[in-house]
């Protein structure tokens, strides 16, 4: 199994130009159907049949594992079993009936403005990693986009002088305007503290801990977590908060849909749409 999962993560990487984290999860996620297969005497994918993956995928239930996590796995197995087929590695798609469980929606969680403004306040820029911080965080508000994609700028991706940054995703790409505030931030940053975190002029990252390496997704998700409850924020806020909150002002404030859509990187404007029906069910809700 190891080796025939390593063709198809070469697949993703140079062939379908997947992203990296997107790589990284598939691989993740076949490594631990392989390892469980193997308790089981199953080495070959040619050995695996629809038996043994809804045996695997009711392990995974029995473990506890969110629906959300086993949505994801049933995903990765059934792209790799695909693959196999497609490569005349295999005959049948012993995961052509697997399914994943229904996952049941939550509404996302929105900051309201004052929220957001307490929030984004509380690094004051004493000190590097402060002005790190808030930089991070102005830019993820002022922009939308992911915490992977945050934490995989480069220097060269920012644009101070007009205002935007570039995200790339695989072989997507998408130029992302930010405003007065999260320019200011970057500004400062960039021009008193970021030499002292980096202490090397040839790292490419633009934000890095504080050990010059770059910053990681974990341990950006831990300064949210940390600023929000210095903030004295109730609600359990996520870098995805910020995101969610960044769509639903905008779309208050009169933007288009298509616009916010394009600024988030979509690929289906009804997955935009959601932010459209949270503020309609939140007007109900108030008026009850």
């Amino acid at each position: 199994m190891q080796a025939a999962i390593e063709e198809f993560t070469d697949y993703l990487e140079n062939i379908k130009k997947a992203s990296r984290n997107t790589i990284l999860s598939y691989r993740r996620d076949l490594l631990q159907l392989a390892a469980y297969l193997e308790s089981q005497g199953i080495t070959e994918p040619a050995r695996v049949t629809r038996t043994s993956l809804n045996s695997f995928i009711l392990h995974l239930e029995n473990e506890g594992k969110a629906a959300s996590s086993i949505s994801r796995m049933t995903a990765s197995i059934k792209a790799f079993f695909h693959h196999e087929v497609s490569r005349q590695k295999l005959r049948r798609d012993p995961s052509e009936a697997l399914k994943p469980p229904k996952i049941e929606k939550k509404p996302p969680m929105i900051l309201t403005v004052e929220e957001v403004e307490r929030f984004l306040h509380q690094p004051d820029g004493g000190t590097p990693k402060e002005l790190r911080d808030k930089a991070m965080l102005e830019l993820l508000y002022a922009t939308g986009i992911r915490v992977s994609e945050l934490v995989s700028l480069q220097i060269s991706d920012v644009n101070l002088q007009v205002g935007f940054i570039i995200c790339r995703d695989g072989q997507k790409e998408r130029v992302i305007p930010f405003g007065r505030t999260a320019g200011q931030a970057l500004r400062e940053y960039m021009n008193q503290a970021r030499s002292q975190l980096t202490r090397d002029s040839e790292i490419p990252w633009l934000f890095t801990n504080c050990n010059g390496k770059p910053m990681s997704r974990q341990g950006f998700w831990k300064l949210v977590k940390y600023y929000g409850e210095k903030a004295g924020i109730q609600a359990d806020i996520t870098p995805h908060s910020l995101r969610h909150s960044f769509a639903v002002h905008l779309i208050r404030g009169g933007a288009d849909l298509q616009v916010v859509k394009a600024m988030l990187g979509h690929a289906d404007l009804a997955t935009t749409q959601m932010y459209i029906n949270y503020m309609q069910k939140d007007a109900m809700r108030l008026v009850q």
